[in-house]
């Protein structure tokens, strides 16, 4: 099934929550053991407890990354743990490259047999990097998102500058729009090609939807970096479809003590409630 519908499918069951993975060791809570193990027990803890909320997880590879191949086992343990409840898989990689090394990572991430349904990728390299990813998803009905407009303080440092009569970030989401033209679903007229447009520049957000109405959005900032529903809806399409909104911190950390996953399931609950009611 195309990625966008199969997302829609889930969304429309759970929420346009997304929960971010982002396994700190040094923020483990009570009785996690701060090691590949104990990440691996806290994170399907995580996904027990928002799985009937949270339409899709994504995991940050980063912190996998940091445990060594120890961890990249639990990441891929992790991912087909959530596939098994019916999260979408969002991996958070932001890879990108050209040639051979990038058909490599399209490989990796969105091989047929992978259990991840989308990946976070880069467009600093252009068009060469883009298009084996694009083929990835066609061929094995995977989904990418790409960074156009991102939330932290300095994202306007390079995607905000001036080309000819436009940012960089505006011309790179009609950049992101012909990519989305390849494949785009008949039911939900969205597109396998999303973009990652943070919750932190309203106006930003509000125009770069205009910009891209066949691209399904990865909405970050909401929670921990300031972000509110009444942000994060200016990404919705007018029917409320199209989009869904990222928290990590706020939820996988809402508490540390031996109540984390009720914390979690509360929060997330919580978060969903306030977009519906901002959505509708």
């Amino acid at each position: 099934m195309h990625y966008a519908d199969r997302l829609a499918l889930r969304i429309k069951k759970t929420s346009p929550v997304c929960v971010g993975l982002d396994p700190m060791l040094a923020s483990l809570p009570e009785g996690i053991e701060k090691s590949p193990a104990g990440v691996e027990k806290f994170c399907k803890g995580i996904i027990n407890a928002v799985k009937d909320t949270a339409c899709s997880v994504k995991p940050q590879l980063a912190y996998f990354e940091l445990l060594g191949w120890e961890g990249m086992k639990v990441f891929f343990e992790i991912c087909a743990y959530a596939q098994k409840h019916d999260l979408i898989v969002i991996a958070d990689g932001k890879r990108n490259d050209i040639g051979s090394t990038c058909e490599a990572y399209a490989e990796a991430y969105l091989g047929k047999e992978k259990p991840i349904d989308a990946l976070t990728i880069s467009p600093y390299l252009g068009s060469d990097g883009i298009t084996p990813f694009v083929k990835a998803c066609m061929k094995n009905d995977r989904g990418i998102y790409v960074l156009v407009k991102t939330s932290n303080p300095s994202a306007g440092e390079l995607q905000d500058l001036p080309t000819g009569d436009e940012a960089v970030h505006e011309h790179l989401a009609q950049l992101v729009e012909s990519w989305a033209s390849v494949r785009i679903s008949e039911k939900s007229s969205l597109s396998c090609i999303g973009a990652v447009v943070g919750a932190t520049y309203l106006e930003e957000l509000k125009y770069l939807r205009t910009l891209m109405p066949h691209v399904p959005f990865l909405i970050p900032g909401y929670g921990a970096q300031g972000g509110t529903a009444l942000d994060c809806k200016a990404g919705f399409l007018p029917n409320g479809t199209g989009a869904i909104v990222n928290a990590a911190r706020s939820i996988i950390y809402a508490s540390k003590e031996k109540d984390w996953q009720k914390a979690a399931a509360k929060t997330a609950e919580s978060m969903a409630e306030e977009l519906q009611k901002t959505l509708t």
